[in-house]
């Protein structure tokens, strides 16, 4: 067993749709509550729960399990390297943690679903939004050529970029800025990640987004409900995939996020 035998395995007691959630406040607290006296989570770990949470989620996703390369992805990104130094024992739970600045590092699961519904290729560029530690980029700088990462946090942006660049991730790059616009200047983009929530999918994403590009983030509500949806350009369409939690999306022309379409976008 690899916790301590007066200890039993956690689990969060939801419904299977909740057990992708990214960070709430309540489990964030609750996480970094957990007895240090635990045994570590290892990698192998880490990647069995993700490969459980698939499939325990699939009836809501549509996605039994994660492939092979996203799971070797997420392998070969250090995690403990992405989280802050009193967060490192927890690094390979498969749970969300705070980066400071009010933001955090999302679930392992909610990283490896993100990825594997972007299907990103060898030969494709992604944009993501919201870099945060700089986790997610650096899992599908191992699947996609280029990453373009855009982090309203200045700080934040400028801890990523550095961590990134000392681990070999040349193929990463980071600018602070709002988000909410994208990053013009590399456009078109095969993917577009957002890893924080909004009420509708900013309209400069759809714009730099390639024709038959995809476009994965949570909408809704910052403090109400939300759901990971998967947007496709092709036929103009939003695929509902899972509850979810996250930070909210700062930055850009939200005030008329009522007017949203009644797809959510």
């Amino acid at each position: 067993m690899r916790r301590s035998p007066t200890r039993s395995r956690y689990r969060l007691g939801l419904p299977a749709a909740l057990l992708g959630v990214a960070a709430t406040v309540g489990l964030l607290v609750w996480a970094e509550q957990i007895p240090f006296t635990w045994e570590e989570a290892t990698m192998d770990t880490m990647i069995a729960e993700i490969e459980d949470d698939a499939r325990r989620t699939a009836d809501y996703t549509g996605v039994p399990e994660i492939s092979a390369a996203v799971l070797d992805a997420l392998r070969a990104t250090p995690r403990e390297r992405f989280v802050p130094r009193r967060s490192r024992s927890l690094a390979y739970e498969n749970l969300p943690l705070p980066i400071g600045h009010d933001q955090t590092i999302s679930q392992p699961f909610i990283v490896a679903l993100m990825t594997q519904v972007l299907e990103p290729r060898p030969n494709h560029r992604v944009l993501e939004i919201g870099t945060g530690s700089g986790y997610q980029a650096a899992v599908l700088a191992r699947l996609a050529s280029e990453v373009y990462s855009v982090e309203i946090v200045e700080a934040l942006a400028t801890s990523a970029m550095e961590r990134l660049l000392a681990l070999g991730y040349e193929n990463v790059h980071v600018r602070a800025g709002d988000g909410w616009q994208g990053w013009r200047e590399h456009a078109p983009y095969d993917g577009v990640i957002v890893t924080a929530v909004g009420e509708r999918i900013p309209p400069a994403l759809i714009e730099q987004l390639a024709d038959d590009g995809r476009l994965v983030m949570p909408l809704g509500p910052h403090d109400g409900f939300q759901e990971l949806v998967l947007y496709t350009k092709v036929d103009d369409r939003v695929r509902r995939l899972l509850p979810v939690r996250f930070v909210p999306l700062t930055g850009g022309d939200q005030a008329n996020s009522e007017d949203a379409a009644d797809d959510s976008r």
